[in-house]
């Protein structure tokens, strides 16, 4: 059997009652199945007996040697994700039970033992879940890589809170006010575009088009999933924000829309957290983290009446069931809906022509 993971293909088949799986580091499907191919006329001929088990490497060598440089190469410049992963590596590898087991060996036992020790050490499940996110994430590279022949099932804790918080009309007005640059414009952006704080830092000049629908339209050329790549609309107030930034930097064709001296050379989450901490006391606003800006667009935007499926195209998720989250249509909308459609039938119904005994047959054909 040849089937695709990531970039390469893999082939797996029995061989004497025993599972032979193997990467051929291929992106060609032909040539994957010629390795496979000849790796079954191998062992026929008895020319190669069944692999002996692949001795794999334990967590700490992984990840510090491999898993960590190549998140560096691949993750396009971007800090927060390099942080995120070397972050989330040093916390495991802080842990003697987990750092020097055997990648195959980490099961359900060595997961249990880690969170009890980071409940212990005071740690919310959100935090947790993130360290068990990155451990999943490196189970899976290594298996992609042939490192390692199989591996668990990382799965996270319940009873996560997640930030959710939609800023109202009026704390956003507040806090807008007692921002100072550049955070004031990147806030105007993510509330009235939906974007997630990374992708706004990231935005460029080369993406960002005034002449493009009624109001102008940014595109996102990144992202984890095809439907992350999108194209978003702008609002008025989004493209003033925007065409004032772009007119003070003297009408540039490229380069970063929020420049700073960053490793990255545009604004990053700790660039803006000073100022941000002050706005929120300045404003009396309760606490907010910037991703909830997003999260306060897609509502407002569900809210408007907007389908899910168009949201989805917007907020470049990859699921729908993550969009209908933010679509909750209210009783009147329920009842509008009926209506329209109660409407058109009756329309229908007053076209045709009603029918009596004393109606000629041939109004009945």
């Amino acid at each position: 059997m040849i089937y695709k993971r990531g970039k390469f293909h893999w082939y797996r088949f029995m061989w004497d009652g025993k599972l032979i799986r193997k990467s051929t580091r291929q992106g060609n499907g032909q040539v994957a199945r010629n390795m496979e191919s000849a790796h079954r006329t191998s062992l026929a001929k008895g020319e190669v007996g069944i692999r002996d088990k692949k001795i794999a490497p334990t967590l700490a060598e992984f990840a510090s040697k491999r898993f960590l440089p190549w998140v560096e190469i691949s993750s396009s410049g971007s800090v927060k994700t390099w942080l995120y992963y070397r972050n989330g590596v040093r916390r495991l590898s802080e842990f003697t039970g987990m750092a020097g087991a055997k990648l195959d060996e980490i099961g359900g036992t060595q997961i249990a033992a880690y969170v009890a020790a980071r409940q212990s050490a005071g740690l919310q499940v959100s935090s947790i879940n993130r360290e068990l996110q990155v451990l999943r994430r490196i189970l899976a590279v290594a298996l992609e890589w042939g490192a390692v022949e199989r591996v668990s099932k990382v799965k996270l804790l319940s009873g996560e809170r997640h930030r959710e918080r939609v800023v109202n009309a009026d704390e956003e007005a507040r806090y807008l006010s007692a921002a100072t640059e550049p955070l004031t414009s990147i806030a105007s952006v993510l509330v009235d575009s939906g974007l997630r704080p990374e992708e706004c830092f990231r935005l460029q000049w080369e993406n960002v088009w005034f002449g493009s629908g009624r109001y102008g339209a940014l595109f996102v050329p990144f992202g984890k999933t095809q439907a992350a790549r999108r194209t978003v609309p702008l609002t008025p107030r989004a493209r003033a924000v925007l065409e004032a930034r772009w007119v003070q930097a003297k009408q540039p064709a490229e380069g970063w829309v929020w420049p700073a001296p960053t490793r990255s050379g545009h604004v990053e989450s700790s660039s803006l957290k000073k100022q941000h901490t002050k706005a929120l006391r300045l404003s009396g606003a309760r606490a907010f983290v910037l991703y909830s800006l997003r999260h306060t667009f897609l509502t407002r935007l569900g809210e408007s009446g907007c389908d899910a499926w168009t949201l989805a195209r917007i907020a470049g998720h990859s699921s729908i069931g993550i969009s209908s989250r933010y679509v909750h249509p209210g009783e009147d909308a329920v009842l509008a809906a009926m209506s329209r459609m109660g409407g058109h039938k009756i329309e229908h119904s007053e076209e045709m022509p009603v029918v009596t005994d004393d109606t000629p047959k041939q109004l009945t054909h």
